[in-house]
């Protein structure tokens, strides 16, 4: 009887043994940051001298005491900065170039899909962890990152631009009958929609195809053939179907907006972010605030160096568009300082991956000119984080926890970085020169740690 006991409970203390062996083989990889200052995302003060507990692919602690992880992975981070990954709010990865005539008559599938995986890798390795896509790209590139595929940042694609005819979203050919599908039509690149019922049509196609909110154009622009920048396109019934169709899945509608009238009426109608929005003054911020709307604007548009880029200097009619624009849009960077607002990065590149490398290291040294280090980082990172929880629980393709910040619970998206950002902005990899500029390289340098969903895509500590 004695023997049986005896047999039994060693029975169970080897069952009991090998659970427990199987439970911690099961259990999440953890990865433990000493020796840090961290740059929250939030507030202007750093948390000097903590550790940072990254669990699976969770931030599980932020301490300035000892964490007490003796299976983690330690990485001594020797006294640099620690922040949340950069978020991206206004890319193209899809459209390479060098022209909207040239991908309408010469680019295939192919063409679109190469140059995106591209694009997502560098976006990447410049330390962007998250990125908005503002127009063309559709659902497959975000199930080929999310799958291990291809190698890029948490994507939040809009599907097609959904513009009327000879708006800013008009990519066909000079002779294209109205109506008749066009390479950017076919690829669900972008759709021209003249009525309501289109809008609904296309808008509830772009959900289906995988799109995190919808990008409606309703400005003109610059450097297009056929819309001038003070364009107000759609009609009032038109937005609000945009906006009831993006309600409808949870989520929200992102406008091209210039003009004064263009944003106050996209903000009436319920539209939560305004893209470039240059006519900017402190009655919009008041109205911003009271919507609970977020802006994005590329700070390349306030270039001195604006009248010199190809695609301005080169075509009478952008450059005519350009004067006008720079003229009207003047006040925009007091406006901001006055009457800030919930302001997220853009950097709204088309063209190659060498290309938008550089001009994102530019637009990186602009915010800094314009608004200084503190505002850039937060820029870069929570409000970003904030505009990305707009798609709501069942559009949104990462629901679990916060982006763009620093705090227990939040996605291990992290940097670390040589220096301190908050006073030498140079460190997140910025560049003072745009078109002549030199290549940049593959990621800067001072970026040492790039960790993306609680796993390490760059490491050059050792």
């Amino acid at each position: 009887m004695i023997r049986r006991l005896a047999l039994a409970a060693m029975s169970v203390a080897l069952s009991f043994s090998a659970y427990s062996a199987h439970a911690q083989d099961d259990a999440p990889a953890q990865t433990l940051f000493t020796n840090v200052h961290v740059f929250d995302g939030v507030n202007e003060s750093r948390i000097e001298n903590a550790s940072v507990l990254v669990e699976g692919n969770l931030i599980k602690s932020v301490s300035t005491e000892a964490i007490d992880a003796p299976n983690a992975t330690v990485i001594d981070g020797g006294g640099r900065t620690l922040t949340p990954g950069f978020i991206e709010n206004h890319a193209h990865l899809m459209l390479p170039g060098p022209t909207l005539p040239a991908m309408e008559a010469n680019a295939t599938w192919e063409d679109f899909g190469i140059h995106g995986t591209r694009m997502a890798e560098m976006y990447l390795m410049q330390g962007f962890t998250t990125v908005r896509d503002a127009g063309g790209a559709n659902g497959g590139l975000r199930r080929a990152i999310d799958a291990g595929q291809i190698v890029g940042p948490r994507f939040y694609p809009s599907g097609a631009f959904l513009g009327t005819r000879g708006g800013h979203a008009d990519f066909a050919n000079f002779t294209s009958p109205v109506g008749q599908s066009t390479n950017f039509s076919r690829l669900n690149l972008a759709q021209e929609v003249d009525s309501v019922a289109d809008v609904t049509k296309f808008g509830r196609n772009n959900f289906r195809m995988g799109a995190t909110q919808l990008k409606y154009m309703q400005s003109g622009g610059v450097v297009s053939a056929f819309d001038p920048w003070q364009l107000l396109a759609g009609s009032p019934e038109e937005i609000a179907a945009a906006v009831q169709v993006a309600e409808s899945y949870g989520s929200y509608v992102m406008a091209h907006s210039y003009r004064r009238e263009a944003i106050i009426d996209a903000l009436n109608a319920g539209v939560k972010s305004i893209e470039h929005g240059f006519a900017f003054d402190c009655e919009i911020a008041a109205l911003m605030e009271e919507k609970g709307a977020f802006i994005t604007t590329n700070m390349t548009a306030f270039d001195p160096n604006l009248f010199d880029v190809p695609a301005v200097r080169d075509v009478p009619a952008s450059l005519r568009k350009a004067e006008s624009a720079v003229a009207a849009f003047s006040g925009y960077l007091d406006n901001m300082r006055e009457c800030p607002v919930k302001r997220g990065w853009q950097t709204d590149c088309v063209g190659s991956v060498d290309a938008c490398n550089i001009q994102i290291a530019y637009e990186k040294h602009l915010n800094n000119e314009f608004f200084g280090p503190y505002t850039s980082m937060v820029a870069l990172t929570s409000v970003g984080g904030e505009i990305a929880a707009l798609s709501g629980a069942f559009s949104n393709p990462y629901p679990e926890a916060k982006l763009g910040v620093i705090e227990e619970g939040a996605y291990a998206d992290v940097l670390l970085i040589d220096g301190n950002p908050l006073e030498d902005f140079s460190v997140v990899g910025t560049g003072d020169q745009w078109f002549g500029a030199d290549p940049r390289p593959e990621s800067p340098e001072t970026l040492r740690i790039i960790m993306k969903d609680g796993v390490i895509y760059k490491n050059t500590l050792n």
